[in-house]
């Protein structure tokens, strides 16, 4: 079974591996988006070897996956098992006001998430993005009163410069309000641009590291024919091009698969094992449209790599500019 390990400076237990429900939802929204009764073997399967840990957001599938969430989990898992994620910034709602971090969005997101995921409380609220239109001491104190409220028991955030994190972080000791306990921040073997601030500041301040995108959109798992066809979500993703497929890539993605072969293991699986042999990262969030994802997710868990593995590895890693996701209003 996964090992289950402290949220950062909470008393809470999560999973080591994280289940993205990004891929669950309304089938009409994505083409590669899967429907409940589609989503609900992988889900059980991931509950079977573990897995308690389980994170969407408010705009996955215009919600649906939310709904799908919220439906799902009770049939396999006792809710104070469970420890249940959402975030919120993206549009939900026409009108200005349906998106951002205002105190009023915040206030009526958290109470519709809420609804579709048909709970009391969340886990984990993350803010999904910084949102420079608003001040941070309105997000912070929104957020905790939120908290206070009971509506969620910790709040996280995702996806910001360092300098950001620390400036919220400031602000809530400063008012003697809720802090973040975790970053969910785009981490993995072509993308370590984080190590540079973002994770360094989350050890200093022992904040919980719980990246996505670990497999960086399925390129790390087809390291060994980083060209042919892929997953019907990576054939169709309008993003990933502007974060991967660079020449710089490539030594990292042959490093993967000599790894793997060397191993007699697939290539997903080494790219899970070093992140999670990371001594920062608490959680990956591993995306499943296959129940055989969520096998190579549990195997990568108990795959152990040797010192001149993860050297081989870090080494073919070139730099490369910050490769954040800027807010698309539009891009639900």
């Amino acid at each position: 079974m996964i090992e289950q390990r402290r949220l950062g400076p909470t008393g809470l237990y999560v999973s080591r591996l994280a289940l993205g429900m990004m891929s669950f939802g309304d089938t009409s929204r994505r083409e590669w988006v899967l429907d409940e009764a589609a989503a609900e073997p992988i889900v059980r399967r991931a509950i079977e070897g573990g897995i308690t840990f389980f994170d969407t957001a408010d705009m996955y599938a215009a919600g649906a996956s939310e709904v799908v969430t919220g439906r799902i989990l009770p049939k396999l898992i006792a809710r104070d098992e469970a420890v249940v994620a959402t975030k919120v910034y993206y549009p939900t709602t026409p009108g200005p006001n349906g998106r951002g971090l205002s105190r009023k969005h915040l206030l009526a997101a958290i109470d519709a998430s809420l609804a579709r995921l048909q709970m009391d409380y969340v886990d984990l609220y993350q803010i999904h993005r910084w949102d420079p239109g608003t001040p941070v001491e309105e997000t912070m104190g929104a957020l905790h009163d939120i908290v206070k409220a009971g509506k969620a028991r910790y709040i996280g955030a995702s996806t910001m410069a360092a300098w950001q994190f620390a400036k919220a972080q400031a602000v809530a000791e400063r008012n003697g309000w809720t802090p973040f306990v975790s970053m969910q921040n785009h981490y993995n073997l072509l993308h370590r641009e984080e190590e540079r601030e973002m994770i360094p500041l989350c050890v200093d301040q022992g904040v919980a590291v719980v990246p996505y995108s670990p497999l960086a959109r399925g390129f790390l798992a087809r390291a060994a024919a980083p060209q042919e066809r892929g997953s019907l979500r990576r054939d169709s993703d309008p993003v990933q091009g502007d974060l991967y497929g660079r020449d710089e890539d490539v030594p990292v993605l042959q490093a993967v698969a000599a790894c793997a072969a060397e191993l007699g293991v697939p290539a997903a699986q080494v790219a899970l094992a070093w992140l999670l042999q990371s001594p920062a990262v608490t959680a990956p969030i591993v995306g499943a449209t296959k129940i055989g994802h969520v096998e190579d997710a549990l195997a990568a868990a108990e795959l152990t790599l040797d010192s001149e593995q993860i050297a081989q590895l870090e080494r073919a890693y070139r730099p490369q500019p910050l490769a954040m996701e800027e807010p698309v209003w539009g891009r639900v």
